[in-house]
Protein backbone atom coordinates (compact mmCIF):
# COMPACT_ATOMS: atom_id res chain seq x y z
CA UNK A 1 0.00 0.00 0.00
CA UNK A 2 1.31 3.46 -0.90
CA UNK A 3 1.18 5.20 2.47
CA UNK A 4 3.13 8.21 1.22
CA UNK A 5 0.46 8.99 -1.39
CA UNK A 6 -2.26 8.48 1.21
CA UNK A 7 -0.45 10.98 3.43
CA UNK A 8 -0.14 13.53 0.62
CA UNK A 9 -3.84 13.11 -0.19
CA UNK A 10 -4.60 13.67 3.49
CA UNK A 11 -2.62 16.93 3.47
CA UNK A 12 -4.57 18.20 0.49
CA UNK A 13 -8.07 16.99 1.31
CA UNK A 14 -8.19 17.17 5.11
CA UNK A 15 -5.48 19.64 6.08
CA UNK A 16 -6.22 21.89 3.08
CA UNK A 17 -2.52 22.44 2.31
CA UNK A 18 -1.62 24.23 -0.92
CA UNK A 19 -0.28 22.36 -3.96
CA UNK A 20 3.10 24.05 -3.47
CA UNK A 21 3.36 22.85 0.14
CA UNK A 22 2.35 19.31 -0.81
CA UNK A 23 5.01 19.28 -3.54
CA UNK A 24 7.59 20.25 -0.93
CA UNK A 25 6.43 17.41 1.38
CA UNK A 26 6.60 14.94 -1.53
CA UNK A 27 10.14 16.01 -2.40
CA UNK A 28 11.28 15.45 1.19
CA UNK A 29 9.61 12.03 1.35
CA UNK A 30 11.09 11.04 -2.02
CA UNK A 31 14.57 11.92 -0.72
CA UNK A 32 14.10 9.64 2.30
CA UNK A 33 12.60 6.87 0.15
CA UNK A 34 15.65 7.00 -2.14
CA UNK A 35 17.98 6.83 0.88
CA UNK A 36 16.02 3.98 2.50
CA UNK A 37 16.03 2.04 -0.76
CA UNK A 38 19.83 2.25 -0.86
CA UNK A 39 20.00 1.02 2.74
CA UNK A 40 17.37 -1.73 2.72
CA UNK A 41 16.52 -2.31 -0.96
CA UNK A 42 12.93 -1.33 -0.15
CA UNK A 43 10.70 1.73 -0.51
CA UNK A 44 8.42 0.80 2.41
CA UNK A 45 9.52 3.64 4.68
CA UNK A 46 6.72 2.85 7.13
CA UNK A 47 9.06 0.04 8.24
CA UNK A 48 12.00 2.39 8.88
CA UNK A 49 13.64 2.47 12.29
CA UNK A 50 15.11 5.29 14.33
CA UNK A 51 18.57 4.22 13.15
CA UNK A 52 17.56 4.77 9.51
CA UNK A 53 16.38 8.32 10.21
CA UNK A 54 19.54 9.17 12.14
CA UNK A 55 21.63 7.74 9.30
CA UNK A 56 19.60 9.89 6.89
CA UNK A 57 20.46 13.00 8.93
CA UNK A 58 24.16 12.07 8.83
CA UNK A 59 23.94 11.51 5.07
CA UNK A 60 22.34 14.92 4.51
CA UNK A 61 25.00 16.59 6.66
CA UNK A 62 27.75 14.87 4.67
CA UNK A 63 26.07 16.18 1.52
CA UNK A 64 26.56 19.69 2.98
CA UNK A 65 22.84 20.31 3.35
CA UNK A 66 22.06 23.25 5.64
CA UNK A 67 20.59 22.80 9.11
CA UNK A 68 17.43 24.45 7.83
CA UNK A 69 17.07 21.91 5.00
CA UNK A 70 17.76 18.92 7.28
CA UNK A 71 15.26 20.16 9.87
CA UNK A 72 12.60 20.71 7.22
CA UNK A 73 12.98 17.12 6.01
CA UNK A 74 12.77 15.89 9.60
CA UNK A 75 9.61 17.96 10.06
CA UNK A 76 8.09 16.28 7.00
CA UNK A 77 8.97 12.83 8.37
CA UNK A 78 7.48 13.76 11.76
CA UNK A 79 4.22 14.68 10.09
CA UNK A 80 4.28 11.48 8.02
CA UNK A 81 4.86 9.13 10.97
CA UNK A 82 2.39 11.03 13.14
CA UNK A 83 -0.17 10.38 10.39
CA UNK A 84 0.69 6.65 10.35
CA UNK A 85 0.23 6.50 14.14
CA UNK A 86 -3.13 8.26 13.81
CA UNK A 87 -4.20 5.78 11.13
CA UNK A 88 -3.02 2.89 13.34
CA UNK A 89 -0.57 1.72 10.70
CA UNK A 90 2.18 2.04 13.33
CA UNK A 91 2.19 1.78 17.11
CA UNK A 92 5.76 3.03 17.61
CA UNK A 93 6.95 6.32 16.11
CA UNK A 94 10.51 5.82 14.75
CA UNK A 95 11.28 9.55 14.72
CA UNK A 96 10.09 10.29 18.25
CA UNK A 97 13.57 10.55 19.78
CA UNK A 98 15.31 12.09 16.76
CA UNK A 99 16.00 15.75 17.47
CA UNK A 100 16.33 18.61 15.02
CA UNK A 101 19.76 20.09 14.41
CA UNK A 102 20.67 23.26 16.26
CA UNK A 103 20.68 26.12 13.80
CA UNK A 104 23.23 28.89 13.80
CA UNK A 105 21.54 32.20 14.39
CA UNK A 106 21.81 34.12 11.17
CA UNK A 107 21.14 37.83 10.99
CA UNK A 108 19.41 38.57 7.69
CA UNK A 109 19.97 42.16 6.65
CA UNK A 110 16.96 43.66 4.82
CA UNK A 111 17.29 46.08 1.94
CA UNK A 112 17.20 49.73 2.95
CA UNK A 113 14.43 52.07 1.83
CA UNK A 114 17.03 53.95 -0.23
CA UNK A 115 18.09 50.77 -2.03
CA UNK A 116 14.49 49.93 -2.93
CA UNK A 117 13.91 53.50 -4.12
CA UNK A 118 17.11 53.41 -6.18
CA UNK A 119 15.79 50.34 -7.97
CA UNK A 120 12.17 51.35 -8.53
CA UNK A 121 12.74 55.04 -9.28
CA UNK A 122 15.49 54.53 -11.85
CA UNK A 123 13.89 54.03 -15.29
CA UNK A 124 17.16 52.63 -16.67
CA UNK A 125 16.75 49.45 -14.63
CA UNK A 126 13.56 48.39 -16.43
CA UNK A 127 12.73 48.25 -20.13
CA UNK A 128 9.51 49.95 -21.26
CA UNK A 129 8.17 46.81 -22.96
CA UNK A 130 5.75 44.28 -21.44
CA UNK A 131 8.42 42.34 -19.54
CA UNK A 132 9.95 45.47 -18.05
CA UNK A 133 6.62 46.94 -16.92
CA UNK A 134 5.55 43.58 -15.46
CA UNK A 135 8.85 43.03 -13.63
CA UNK A 136 8.84 46.50 -12.08
CA UNK A 137 5.24 46.07 -10.89
CA UNK A 138 6.05 42.61 -9.57
CA UNK A 139 8.90 43.93 -7.40
CA UNK A 140 6.94 47.00 -6.31
CA UNK A 141 3.97 44.83 -5.30
CA UNK A 142 6.15 42.36 -3.37
CA UNK A 143 7.75 45.21 -1.46
CA UNK A 144 4.64 47.35 -0.88
CA UNK A 145 2.46 44.47 0.34
CA UNK A 146 4.91 41.89 1.75
CA UNK A 147 3.08 39.04 0.01
CA UNK A 148 4.82 35.72 -0.60
CA UNK A 149 6.15 34.60 -3.97
CA UNK A 150 3.43 31.92 -4.32
CA UNK A 151 0.77 34.48 -3.41
CA UNK A 152 2.02 36.81 -6.13
CA UNK A 153 2.00 34.01 -8.71
CA UNK A 154 -1.58 33.03 -7.82
CA UNK A 155 -2.93 36.59 -7.75
CA UNK A 156 -5.96 36.92 -10.05
CA UNK A 157 -7.25 39.92 -11.98
CA UNK A 158 -10.45 39.66 -9.95
CA UNK A 159 -8.48 39.97 -6.68
CA UNK A 160 -7.81 43.67 -7.32
CA UNK A 161 -10.39 45.89 -5.62
CA UNK A 162 -10.10 49.44 -6.95
CA UNK A 163 -12.90 50.74 -4.74
CA UNK A 164 -11.50 49.44 -1.47
CA UNK A 165 -7.84 50.02 -2.44
CA UNK A 166 -6.97 46.42 -1.59
CA UNK A 167 -5.99 43.06 -3.01
CA UNK A 168 -7.34 39.67 -1.95
CA UNK A 169 -4.51 37.25 -1.23
CA UNK A 170 -4.78 33.48 -0.96
CA UNK A 171 -2.19 32.50 1.62
CA UNK A 172 -0.93 29.30 3.21
CA UNK A 173 -3.54 26.63 3.90
CA UNK A 174 -5.87 28.55 1.54
CA UNK A 175 -6.48 31.33 4.06
CA UNK A 176 -7.69 34.52 2.42
CA UNK A 177 -6.72 37.98 3.61
CA UNK A 178 -7.16 41.54 2.35
CA UNK A 179 -4.04 43.64 1.96
CA UNK A 180 -4.33 47.42 1.45
CA UNK A 181 -2.55 48.97 -1.53
CA UNK A 182 -1.85 52.57 -2.46
CA UNK A 183 -3.56 54.59 -5.18
CA UNK A 184 -0.16 54.86 -6.84
CA UNK A 185 0.25 51.07 -6.95
CA UNK A 186 -3.22 50.66 -8.47
CA UNK A 187 -2.20 53.13 -11.20
CA UNK A 188 0.87 50.98 -11.88
CA UNK A 189 -1.35 47.90 -12.11
CA UNK A 190 -3.54 49.74 -14.65
CA UNK A 191 -0.54 50.61 -16.83
CA UNK A 192 0.56 46.97 -16.80
CA UNK A 193 -2.93 45.66 -17.56
CA UNK A 194 -3.17 47.94 -20.61
CA UNK A 195 0.04 46.43 -21.98
CA UNK A 196 -1.29 42.99 -21.16
CA UNK A 197 -4.51 43.70 -23.09
CA UNK A 198 -2.57 45.08 -26.06
CA UNK A 199 -0.82 41.71 -26.32
CA UNK A 200 -4.21 39.99 -26.47
CA UNK A 201 -3.88 38.52 -22.98
CA UNK A 202 -7.05 40.04 -21.49
CA UNK A 203 -8.58 36.57 -21.11
CA UNK A 204 -5.78 35.44 -18.75
CA UNK A 205 -7.20 35.27 -15.24
CA UNK A 206 -3.80 35.47 -13.51
CA UNK A 207 -2.62 39.02 -13.03
CA UNK A 208 1.03 38.22 -13.77
CA UNK A 209 1.72 36.22 -16.92
CA UNK A 210 4.41 35.67 -19.54
CA UNK A 211 4.20 37.14 -23.05
CA UNK A 212 2.58 33.87 -24.11
CA UNK A 213 -0.14 34.21 -21.50
CA UNK A 214 1.20 31.50 -19.19
CA UNK A 215 1.18 32.00 -15.40
CA UNK A 216 4.54 32.82 -13.84
CA UNK A 217 6.42 30.09 -11.97
CA UNK A 218 8.69 29.99 -8.92
CA UNK A 219 12.10 29.95 -10.59
CA UNK A 220 11.17 32.73 -13.02
CA UNK A 221 10.03 35.07 -10.25
CA UNK A 222 13.08 34.22 -8.15
CA UNK A 223 15.56 34.81 -11.00
CA UNK A 224 13.88 38.09 -12.00
CA UNK A 225 13.94 39.47 -8.47
CA UNK A 226 17.54 38.36 -7.93
CA UNK A 227 18.60 40.02 -11.19
CA UNK A 228 17.07 43.39 -10.38
CA UNK A 229 18.19 43.46 -6.75
CA UNK A 230 21.73 42.70 -7.94
CA UNK A 231 21.67 46.03 -9.76
CA UNK A 232 21.43 48.03 -6.53
CA UNK A 233 22.99 45.89 -3.80
CA UNK A 234 25.84 43.51 -3.03
CA UNK A 235 23.91 41.86 -0.18
CA UNK A 236 24.24 38.08 -0.22
CA UNK A 237 20.52 37.27 -0.13
CA UNK A 238 18.48 38.63 -3.03
CA UNK A 239 15.13 36.86 -3.18
CA UNK A 240 11.38 37.57 -3.14
CA UNK A 241 11.40 36.71 0.56
CA UNK A 242 13.94 39.48 1.19
CA UNK A 243 11.43 41.99 -0.21
CA UNK A 244 8.88 40.59 2.26
CA UNK A 245 11.49 40.86 5.01
CA UNK A 246 12.24 44.47 4.02
CA UNK A 247 8.52 45.33 3.95
CA UNK A 248 8.02 44.01 7.49
CA UNK A 249 11.15 45.69 8.85
CA UNK A 250 10.33 49.07 7.31
CA UNK A 251 6.75 48.89 8.58
CA UNK A 252 7.97 48.18 12.13
CA UNK A 253 10.65 50.88 11.87
CA UNK A 254 7.92 53.36 10.96
CA UNK A 255 5.96 52.50 14.10
CA UNK A 256 3.49 49.92 12.77
CA UNK A 257 1.88 47.69 15.40
CA UNK A 258 3.33 44.16 15.49
CA UNK A 259 -0.14 42.60 15.36
CA UNK A 260 -1.03 44.66 12.30
CA UNK A 261 2.13 43.53 10.51
CA UNK A 262 1.31 39.95 11.49
CA UNK A 263 -2.10 40.24 9.79
CA UNK A 264 -0.63 41.90 6.69
CA UNK A 265 1.93 39.09 6.33
CA UNK A 266 -0.68 36.38 6.85
CA UNK A 267 1.09 34.82 9.82
CA UNK A 268 -0.91 32.56 12.12
CA UNK A 269 1.08 33.59 15.22
CA UNK A 270 3.22 36.49 16.42
CA UNK A 271 6.22 34.17 16.75
CA UNK A 272 6.72 34.18 12.97
CA UNK A 273 6.38 37.96 12.76
CA UNK A 274 8.86 38.59 15.56
CA UNK A 275 11.65 37.29 13.32
CA UNK A 276 11.43 40.60 11.48
CA UNK A 277 11.86 42.75 14.59
CA UNK A 278 15.64 42.24 14.67
CA UNK A 279 16.27 45.03 12.16
CA UNK A 280 13.94 47.31 14.08
CA UNK A 281 15.74 46.60 17.36
CA UNK A 282 19.08 47.38 15.72
CA UNK A 283 17.62 50.66 14.46
CA UNK A 284 16.34 51.47 17.96
CA UNK A 285 19.80 50.81 19.39
CA UNK A 286 21.29 53.37 17.00
CA UNK A 287 18.68 55.95 17.98
CA UNK A 288 19.31 55.19 21.66
CA UNK A 289 23.08 55.48 21.34
CA UNK A 290 22.78 58.77 19.46
CA UNK A 291 20.08 60.42 21.57
CA UNK A 292 19.85 59.05 25.12
CA UNK A 293 21.13 61.59 27.73
CA UNK A 294 23.26 58.98 29.51
CA UNK A 295 24.93 57.99 26.27
CA UNK A 296 25.58 61.61 25.29
CA UNK A 297 27.09 62.29 28.70
CA UNK A 298 29.81 59.69 28.06
CA UNK A 299 31.12 61.55 25.02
Amino acid sequence: MDYTQQFLDYLGLEKNYSALTITSYKRDLDDFIAFYQQEENSIEIQEAKKSHIRAFVMFLSQEKKSEKTVNRKLSTLRSFYKYLIKEKVLTINPIEQVHSLKRKKEVVVPFTQNEISDLLDNEEHFSDDFDGVRDRLMIDLLYQTGIRRAELINLKESDIDYNQFSIKVLGKRNKERLVPVSKYLLQEIDIYRKQKNELGLAQCTNLFVTKKGKPLYDTLVYSKVKHYLSLISVKHKKSPHMLRHSFATHMLDSGADLNAVKDLLGHSSLTSTQVYTHGSIENLKKVFNQAHPRELKKE
